[in-house]
């Protein structure tokens, strides 16, 4: 038999040399678990560890190959983690924080996009609407006020702010908006002055006759009607038509006048093709509806 050579080794640390013969064993568990957990075979085991090591040049004493078998059975080497508790969750989401950081980032940026997006686009108007709308419900009260002593448009306007604030304390502020629009296209209105004039333009009706459903027998007589500012200019004014009920913006309507008016115009317009007396009314400032100069009940149609 050939002498096997040693060499020589560095003296190593006691313990790491356990710690390795506990490796080694592990390593070799399929071979040599049944000679640890056998009693009779502990000198088998401990040539065959000193065989393995020989091999390798390395010089372990039969001492430390008992404390690896021994340290083996007591599982002294194994890793065992440390309990669940709220400091190790805790390290251990510092420590992974790289695959977790970015999601969590990602849903924080959503929440806080969402939280300025409610700010933004609902609860800051909806403060400031709170804030902003009773005074311009006062406002637009205020404008009628003094556009007016007409007692019942006062009292319109009354009824308009009550219903505007009452839209505010329920949050309605969609209703409180058109009460502020309403108030302040009645103030426009009682402010605006103006005369209502005959149509008198070639090519264009200054009067129209109509049979009326409930009467065959009869004929309501109407002046084609503008409403000209001192200025020239032609406004459009809320008419309501007496034949469906339904008021519209126009710039001319139909004012319904009696038989003799609507003669006399015609015979006007006759003459010359001029209709010399045109003004059948003026608005004053301060009043929603004219002061006509003509048999009128202020009766209108809007179309003809």
């Amino acid at each position: 038999m050939n002498d096997v050579v040693v060499k020589e080794q560095a003296p190593l640390d006691e313990l790491m040399l356990a710690m390795d013969v506990v490796d080694t064993l592990r390593h070799k568990e399929l071979v040599l678990s049944r000679e640890v957990e056998a009693e009779d075979r502990q000198a088998d085991l401990l040539n065959r560890l000193r065989e393995i090591y020989t091999s390798q040049g390395i010089v372990v004493t039969d001492e430390i190959l008992a404390q690896g078998v021994k340290a083996l059975h007591e599982e002294r080497f194994v890793y065992r983690p440390p309990p669940a508790t709220f400091g190790r969750s805790l390290a251990v989401a510092y420590v992974t924080r790289g695959r977790w950081g970015k999601w969590v980032g990602g849903v924080a940026a959503i929440a806080a996009v969402a939280v300025l997006s409610l700010q933004l686009f609902v609860w800051g108007p909806e403060q400031r609407a709170l804030t902003d709308l009773p005074a311009d419900l006062q406002g637009a009260y205020q404008g009628v006020v003094i556009s007016t002593q007409n007692a019942e448009v006062l009292a319109d306007a009354r009824a308009m702010m009550a219903g505007g604030e009452a839209a505010v304390a329920q949050r309605d502020f969609d209703s409180a908006r058109t009460a502020v629009t309403d108030l302040r296209t009645l103030a426009d209105r009682l402010q605006a002055t103006y005369e209502v004039r005959i149509v008198s333009r070639p090519g264009e009706q200054s009067g129209v006759w109509r049979v009326p459903d409930d009467n065959p027998n009869a004929r309501n007589f109407y002046l084609i009607v503008e409403a000209v500012t001192p200025n020239g200019r032609t406004l459009r004014v809320p008419i309501t038509n007496e034949e469906d009920g339904r008021t519209r913006a126009v710039n001319a309507w139909g004012l319904r006048v009696d038989e003799a008016t609507f003669e006399r115009v015609a015979a006007d317009k006759r003459d010359d093709g001029i209709i010399q007396a045109g003004v059948v009314g003026t608005k004053p400032r301060g009043e929603l509806t004219p002061q006509y100069t003509v048999p009128a009940t202020g009766a209108a149609i809007t179309e003809w």
